[in-house]
């Protein structure tokens, strides 16, 4: 048997060529074959960044503009934009606006030395209590508040601190650039930047879903005008506190409502309940004899009473243990004109009785008397209203006293007095021009006429001769009301107010003024009631809002005033005619008179 040469296959014929005898591997050529494996990832990794860097030096050197880059500007930072939208008044002017705002907070338990980022964090912000801030920063809680809506100085503070744990959050901060004009007004809202008084809590859904800005019916100018003018009258007569409202008569919008004393919307937390309580809407009083502007227009609209119809104003009336008597005694009976133009008590009651109970109380629930106002407000308040209605309480009712509304019913109602007998729901929003106002007839135009010509009475020849502001027409009514402290009255304490209107031949605004427990002065001769003290505010009030509103002062004496105005303490409504100027004998020639101080030349 042949044996085949070495290298040959016997099944394939082919070579086959044994392997070489490998080498064995030591420990050292392992650990470089590992070491050079290590160098190539790293390498490779740092080219992966090096392209990465160099891509992006591409982008913005060759396919971007290549320049200096601009500085970020706060309002452009990538932020969602805020929440909640806007409040303006009437001319657009802002009320109130919400700030993209930085808040503090920790995760204690990052946080390895508690002790000494408490006495840094108080370190930069002074207003934290080191004790409670430590306590905070001690538990076992992943989440704790530091401190809110940081100012930008302090946030830059806290960052350069860089303390490990500690983390800003964005938030809002409602800001209101009119501070405490508008407090009771537009309110202000919670930390978490909810609506807690004010309009901000009534439509707190329409400012948090609609951007829109919410317009307000209010002229920020008239708001300045209101305040001032109540702020002197406080100081003057030494008053606790007051109120004051202008209304637009044609369409109830509410131009200006200022409640003092007020706040500062952006600190709430902490005042006196009467610093937060707004007198216009929540504060309900016995409103005196401005109550006799619905007395009277009740008794004339009900067609039994004339204005020149006399009524006993001499004997007092009794009712059980106690007496209805007049301020002022009056030695003769008094027409309903002089009832109104004097402020009778006695003419008052016994015109509301000659039509009784029911009549009254149809009548001034029909003007909304006796349910909160549709204002849109939260702070609205209730009427105290007699339960039941007796015929004690309508004579009380008749002069003001024995039932409470607020500042805003009586303004409301009195609107509807002498704007042709409309009661338009009163409003804070600025109404739409081309929608036509809401209202309800609830007097005959024949006695809003009426009405206005004993309100223009009262200010030419009653009790309101210091609100006249020449020009404008001003008429009105003033109340004093003693206030209830206990089961009685007490007589050094009472509300002063003057209820006026102006132009009176054709009305369009009404102005309000109500002074809270005002005190007499030697200049008044120690009276404090509202003929004193409310209606020379008004008159002060009128003197500058009639330009702004654009009410063109008017001649007074015209005879399209005096014929849309006048009336006497008859009831009579025709002027007199002019006297006839003297007759001259024929042929004589009249001599000119120079005037009064100057020596003819």
């Amino acid at each position: 048997m042949s044996v085949p040469p070495p290298g040959i296959d016997p099944a394939h014929g082919a070579y086959s060529v044994p392997p070489p005898a490998s080498k064995p591997r030591t420990s050292l050529s392992v650990a470089l074959e590992q070491s050079r494996n290590r160098l190539m990832v790293t390498a490779a990794m740092v080219a992966v960044v090096f392209s990465a860097i160099g891509v992006k030096l591409v982008d913005a050197t060759l396919f971007n503009h290549a320049a200096e880059p601009r500085p970020r500007m706060a309002a452009e930072v990538d932020a969602p934009p805020v929440n909640r939208a806007d409040i303006v008044d009437r001319n657009g002017n802002l009320l109130a606006t919400s700030l993209a705002t930085q808040s503090l907070y920790a995760d204690p338990k990052l946080i390895s030395r508690p002790d000494e980022v408490a006495r840094k964090l108080t370190t930069a912000l002074p207003e934290l209590d080191y004790k409670d801030l430590l306590t905070k920063l001690s538990g076992d809680k992943r989440f704790v508040w530091i401190k809110r809506n940081l100012t930008p100085r302090q946030q830059a503070a806290v960052f350069r601190l860089g303390l490990p744990g500690v983390y800003f959050e964005r938030e809002e901060r409602r800001f209101y650039p009119a501070s405490n004009l508008t407090s009771h007004l537009v309110g202000f809202t919670g930390v978490d930047n909810n609506g807690l008084a004010g309009l901000e809590q009534q439509f707190n859904k329409r400012l948090t879903t609609d951007p829109k800005p919410l317009q307000l019916s209010i002229d920020l100018r008239l708001q300045h005008i209101m305040k001032k003018e109540l702020q002197t009258t406080i100081d003057e007569f030494s008053a606790i506190g007051a109120t004051g409202i202008i209304y637009d008569v044609r369409n109830g919008e509410v131009m200006s409502m200022v409640s003092l004393p007020d706040y500062d919307p952006h600190n709430p937390t902490g005042l006196d309940p009467d610093t937060l309580f707004n007198r216009a809407t929540l504060g309900v009083y016995e409103m005196g004899s401005t109550f006799k502007i619905f007395n009277t227009a009740m008794s004339l609209d009900s067609g039994k009473i004339r204005v020149s119809d006399t009524f006993d104003t001499i004997n007092n009336i009794k009712v059980g243990r106690f007496t209805i008597r007049e301020y002022h005694p009056f030695r003769h009976n008094l027409t309903v004109a002089e009832v109104f133009q004097e402020s009778s008590n006695l003419g008052s009651v016994r015109m509301a009785m000659s039509l009784g109970v029911q009549h009254q109380k149809s009548f001034l629930t029909k003007l909304g008397m006796t349910r909160p106002t549709s204002l849109e407000l939260p702070e609205n308040g209730w009427p105290l209203v007699p339960n039941p209605w007796r015929e004690v309480n309508t004579m009380t009712i008749s002069f003001g006293h024995g039932m409470s509304v607020s500042p805003m019913h009586t303004v409301n109602a009195a609107a509807s007095i002498i704007n042709g007998g409309v009661l338009h729901p009163p409003t804070l929003l600025k109404r739409d021009p081309t929608v036509e106002v809401p209202g309800e007839q609830v007097i005959s135009p024949k006695t809003s006429a009426m009405m206005r010509r004993l309100f223009r009475f009262v200010v030419t020849d009653g009790t309101a001769k210091s609100a006249n502001a020449k020009g404008y027409v001003v008429g009105g009514k003033t109340g004093t009301a003693e206030k209830q402290k206990g089961r009685s009255y007490a007589r050094n304490s009472r509300m002063s107010s003057f209820l006026g209107a102006f132009p009176m031949h054709d009305p369009r605004y009404i102005v309000y003024v109500l002074v809270d427990e005002p005190k007499g002065t030697k200049k008044t001769y120690g009276f404090a009631t509202g003929g004193w003290v409310a209606a020379p505010a008004v008159g002060r009030i009128v003197k500058q809002i009639g330009p702004l509103l654009g009410v063109q002062p008017v001649d007074e004496a015209s005879p399209e005033v005096i014929n849309a105005t006048y009336i006497n303490t008859a009831g009579q409504t025709t002027p007199p005619a002019p006297p006839p100027p003297p007759a001259q004998p024929k042929g004589s020639t009249v001599a000119s008179v120079p005037p009064a101080g100057n020596k003819p030349r």
